[in-house]
């Protein structure tokens, strides 16, 4: 299948942190593919900005190394780096004074898309803001990403969004979340609002519950020190998580319009129940023989820092009143793999008491390491000897169902830029959305410190803490497992 490509009007983009991590092996790569797919106009310019003294022609060899080493291109790809490459330019700036400034003003056009990313820690946020508007550089054609951490609370995330208030409209302001980019998760709106088949069931009625798995088999690695602030519930709970509750549970929209999806999206929020302690868990891996463990990774012997959160969620509203959303986050686990579950109730009445077992229809979104889909089905086992069920998965991986190979699907972050060049906010967090789940996790966290819980720790390499699966068993179930 050849998917088709749409290509964007010309724009310049300006990357401040243009030289960090996540301009070299997400933001560059990602806008190199789409060079290759034939997206980016002629007229694209993409502008590095960052305190080294750099010239173009050094940094085009920087990210000529990040491209080779991210984005793996092929030998066909390999002859298009050089063309990709003149489409970049640096300047050197300091994000708090004048040096660069001029510079940059320089090099920006008039009749084309600006987009300024800032690639850089939130507390620029509002200093770059500032920079932009005293420049003259950001008119009504202008737009601004701000990645992550969109604060630390609500009162931080209110002074963020109240800092690029100042100098942008809430329709220029673009809050990226890379899951919302990523396949999957847009065919899970495709998948609930385009057939008929799983609309009607969508609901308290049919579903019994919900799991949503984020799990990891890395560690903090080199992040120990924000690792060690922040936790799963900040890094990941708040805001990832938090995205794909909002996808599965929302009402459908009247149009799939960005103020239209967040507006149900929100509603979403707003209707959470508070947590119950009972209901939360938390958990820190621990060194074994071969490797070090959270207290060792974030070099505080004291921490009460999670890596690993569990907790159970009740959404009160009339679609999904009595069924549970179970959350789970956590590093160092058994396995890779993100995963949404709808499990659906058992049949009212059995017909088949001697089959064996119970079977539930089970819908899996896939997010990593492997996207797709699968739902579980009731059939009979094959040959003779009775009637015997078995489940079997009906199994969408894109690879097979769409003949795309795993490198021809899009990265998040290529997505979400060529959406931030059209102007397309649907797959953007508004500024309400980020206070309003504020709002929620707030008492949550203030809640064990001021109890003064300390996690529980895990071994490396296992499903997480056993109150973890406690957190089920207490209810009957049982997480599906991590592989």
């Amino acid at each position: 299948m050849v998917s088709r490509i749409i290509p964007v009007e010309p724009f310049d983009l300006v990357i401040f942190g243009g030289t960090g991590d996540l301009a070299r092996r997400k933001i560059l790569p990602g806008l190199f593919r789409r060079f290759c797919a034939g997206q980016m106009p002629d007229r694209a310019q993409i502008i590095g900005a960052a305190r080294g003294e750099l010239d173009d022609a050094r940094y085009r060899t920087l990210i000529a190394e990040a491209i080779i080493e991210f984005a793996k291109p092929s030998a066909e790809d390999h002859a298009q780096i050089e063309g990709f490459l003149k489409h970049l330019a640096f300047v050197s700036i300091d994000a708090k004074g004048t040096r660069g400034w001029e510079a940059l003003e320089s090099l920006l056009r008039d009749d084309v898309v600006r987009a300024f990313y800032f690639s850089v820690a939130p507390a620029l946020f509002g200093g770059l803001a500032e920079q932009l508007h005293s420049y003259g550089l950001v008119d009504n054609n202008s737009r601004v990403v701000v990645e992550k951490p969109f604060g630390r609370d609500l009162a931080s995330a209110k002074a963020l969004n109240a800092a690029l208030a100042v100098h942008f409209n809430e329709d220029q302001v673009y809050r990226i979340d890379h899951y919302l980019g990523k396949e999957t998760v847009q065919n899970l709106m495709a998948v609930r609002f385009g057939n008929m088949l799983f609309e009607p069931l969508w609901n308290s009625q049919y579903v019994d519950h919900i799991q949503i798995t984020v799990a990891e088999t890395v560690g903090v690695g080199g992040r120990g020190g924000y690792y060690d602030t922040s936790g799963a519930m900040r890094d990941m709970v708040q805001n990832h998580l938090m995205q794909l509750l909002c996808l599965i549970a929302m009402e459908p929209p009247a149009k799939f319009d960005p103020d239209a999806v967040r507006d149900e999206k929100l509603k979403v929020i707003r209707a959470l129940d508070p947590v119950a302690p009972q209901d939360l868990v938390r958990g820190q891996y621990r060194a074994n023989e071969t490797q070090s463990g959270f207290l060792e990774d974030v070099g505080n012997p004291t921490s009460k820092t999670e890596s690993f959160i569990a907790l159970k969620a009740h959404i009160s509203n009339w679609r999904w009143a009595g069924t549970p959303f179970y959350l789970r986050s956590g590093k160092c686990l058994r396995a890779r793999s993100s995963e949404i579950a709808i499990v659906f109730k058992d049949t009212p009445h059995s017909i088949f008491p001697d089959a064996g077992g119970t079977h539930r229809n089970v819908l899996s979104i896939q997010l990593q390491p492997n996207e797709g889909m699968t739902l579980d089905v009731t059939i009979k086992e094959p040959g003779p000897g009775g009637m015997r069920l078995v489940d079997v998965p009906l199994d969408m991986s894109f690879a097979e169902a769409l003949g795309a190979e795993s490198a021809d699907v899009p990265d998040a972050y290529e997505r979400l830029i060529m959406d931030v060049i059209r102007g397309n906010q649907t797959l953007f967090m508004r500024g309400d959305e980020v206070e309003a789940a504020w709002a929620w996790t707030d008492p949550l966290i203030s809640g064990w410190e001021t109890r003064g819980d300390r996690p529980a720790p895990y071994d490396i390499g296992s499903s997480g803490p056993d109150d973890a699966m406690m957190l089920l068993h207490r209810d009957s179930r049982r997480w599906r497992e991590v592989r």
